[in-house]
């Protein structure tokens, strides 16, 4: 039997009521309009409904001003554009998109009366994020008109649309948005019924955590954001993104994530349930994480979590010299960061030949910067005069500070530890590089416990800004001034943390992909999707499945251990596809292949 849907097609999407003038609904208009479609805003408030009129005559007069429109076209969109506070202005409607509040008793009303109000062949889609199409649809009179079509915020600028279909959902209908999105200079994703979708799916696991680190009083809300930023390449850090999505809002998409999947990961931090409650919802209400100038102002002023002076309250320990340990890619990039800086450098390895291969590496690495304008030859000579090559760590005898930069194996740095705490001089900081493995493991290696700190840079370290710097319950204040101090000196952003399984960026970013591999495995979404959703609806700058095939899979599946073994989460078990590929030799670009394959250099 044919559906009412069986002659839809995206031409006859032409008339689009908009229900919920709300910053995503006057945005969404926006969009529509600008495509030539004609727009009925619904609103029950009549102010809310004046509002979204206003903002699309500020939008479209700043267009003419920057020649992206002509008067001409400003005065035809404006025309395409009508509001009303009754539902009924919908009865003409080829597709309705409802942007009501997550409330699933606000959403049931609506379809329930639009039921009564429009077309038989009509399509109704709902622009949740967290609550069930398929329950919104199984109420309707029509369940197969009824998907998700779930737009990002702000819905001009962000490219990607989500479309939801519920196993009720007619194959025509979905085709019809899908081809109206594309029209729309939207990139679609495809995907099933469950909370959160992909983008939100993963991006809210990461921000509950973020919260409940911040809760922990693990590391400060400014150190949190900026390691997610500097770390990862994000636009904004985790407890920023929370205020401006609104805590209550997140709180809500989360209760209804952790209902579906009983998953620790999504069980709201009680914080978020304490902000709400308090009315800190973030931006909107001009307080959250941080404090703004006002409600609805993005900029943010100073409180009484805000940090004095970034200075050290203890003097730290003079640093001339620095010695690197090890010959891969990190040492060598250290070793490069410490020598421009105009530290005396001393790069050993376990033998000469391998420390000299090191410092070539760094010589290339300069060269290329000259190449590019970014030094000139005559620095870039003076960094590498800096450099001392050696084949013993004998050669650390008068370094200030020595970094440890070798494989990431305990029983191997502890080693090493032990042959530092023999060479160096009384007083000199011992820094491990670790990204995974507890740093007091190392200092118990030594007969001074007090020096050892973890300076956790990221690769490549002559590029990336972060530094992790992880103090241990045995780590001097001096010593931990010091590495601060440095940090500033080498043009390095420190954040501080405590010494626990992945620190910041790892602690907040593996978790986030291995839900990405879960949703693979589960087969609910592909890898180009999940990767596309990522990039166009939370702006990161690479997809998880792009990012791991780049860290290397068996690097990944040794952090996701660590972090399940210290954490004894459930949620944090490693996903099996990801064991499987590994011990498939399947590790990343690496190898040519991990969760794509990649063509042979």
């Amino acid at each position: 039997m044919a559906t009412p849907l069986s002659h839809t097609s995206p031409s006859a999407l032409m008339t689009v009521a908009v229900v919920g003038l709300g910053t995503m609904g006057t945005g969404i208009t926006e969009v529509l309009a600008r495509a030539g479609r004609e727009v009925v805003g619904i609103d029950i408030s009549e102010a809310t409904a004046a509002k979204a009129v206003a903002a699309l005559e500020s939008s479209t007069a700043r267009a003419v001003v920057r020649g992206r429109l002509t008067e001409q076209e400003r005065a035809d969109l404006l025309a395409r554009f009508r509001t009303s506070t009754d539902l009924r202005a919908a009865a003409d409607a080829d597709l309705v998109i409802e942007v009501a509040p997550e409330s699933y008793e606000i959403k049931h009303q609506i379809f329930r009366a639009l039921d009564d109000i429009v077309r038989p062949d009509t399509i109704l889609a709902t622009g949740t994020n967290a609550l069930s199409v398929t329950r919104l649809a199984a109420d309707s009179a029509r369940p197969e008109r009824v998907l998700g079509l779930h737009f990002f915020n702000p819905a001009p600028a962000m490219k990607l649309v989500e479309v939801v279909s519920s196993v009720l959902t007619a194959p025509q209908a979905v085709a019809a948005v899908t081809d109206l999105a594309i029209e729309l200079g939207k990139e679609p994703v495809a995907v099933g019924d469950r909370p959160g979708f992909v983008a939100d799916g993963l991006l809210f696991g990461y921000l509950n955590q973020a919260a409940a680190m911040y809760e922990a009083k693990y590391a400060s809300r400014e150190d949190i954001d900026a390691a997610m930023r500097l770390g990862c390449g994000l636009p904004m850090g985790p407890l920023a993104l929370l205020d401006l999505i609104g805590v209550d809002t997140a709180r809500t998409v989360l209760e209804a994530m952790y209902s579906e999947s009983n998953d620790r990961l999504h069980a709201p931090a009680p914080v978020l349930k304490q902000l709400s409650e308090a009315g800190l919802t973030g931006r909107k209400s001009g307080r959250g994480f941080y404090s703004y100038e006002a409600p609805g102002s993005a900029t943010v002023v100073a409180d009484a979590l805000t940090p004095l002076s970034d200075a050290p309250e203890t003097p730290g320990r003079t640093v001339r010299s620095v010695g690197v340990a090890g010959s891969g890619t990190m040492a060598s990039g250290i070793a490069e960061v410490f020598a421009k800086a105009g530290y005396e450098v001393v790069l050993a390895a376990r033998s000469e030949e391998k420390a000299q291969i090191a410092k070539a590496r760094i010589g290339k690495s300069l060269a290329r910067s000259v190449d590019k304008g970014r030094l000139t030859a005559e620095a870039a000579a003076q960094t590498l005069d800096r450099i001392t090559a050696a084949g013993s760590y004998d050669a650390f005898a008068d370094v200030d500070l020595a970094v440890e930069a070798v494989a990431e194996d305990l029983e191997i740095k502890q080693q090493l530890f032990g042959t530092l705490d023999k060479v160096c001089k009384p007083g000199a900081v011992l820094a491990t590089t670790t990204s995974s493995l507890p740093v007091v493991a190392c200092a118990r290696a030594t007969s001074r416990p007090q020096d050892v700190i973890g300076m956790h840079f990221f690769n490549p370290a002559p590029a990336m800004k972060l530094v992790e710097v992880v103090r241990t319950v045995l780590t001097a204040d001096d010593v931990h001034s010091t590495v601060r101090e440095v940090c500033v000196k080498i043009k390095k952003h420190a954040v501080d943390c405590g010494d626990r399984a992945g620190f910041i960026v790892n602690a907040l970013l593996f978790p986030y992909l291995n839900n990405a591999i879960k949703m693979v495995q589960e087969h609910y979404a592909s890898l180009d999707d999940i990767d596309a959703a990522m990039k166009l609806g939370g702006g990161y700058p690479m997809g998880p499945f792009e990012l791991l095939d780049v860290v290397g899979l068996d690097v990944s599946l040794a952090i996701e251990k660590v972090l399940h073994r210290e954490f004894r989460d459930p949620g944090l078990a490693p996903a099996p596809l990801l064991e499987h590929l590994v011990a498939a030799g399947c590790l990343g670009r690496k190898t040519g292949r991990g969760f794509r394959e990649y063509a042979r250099r």
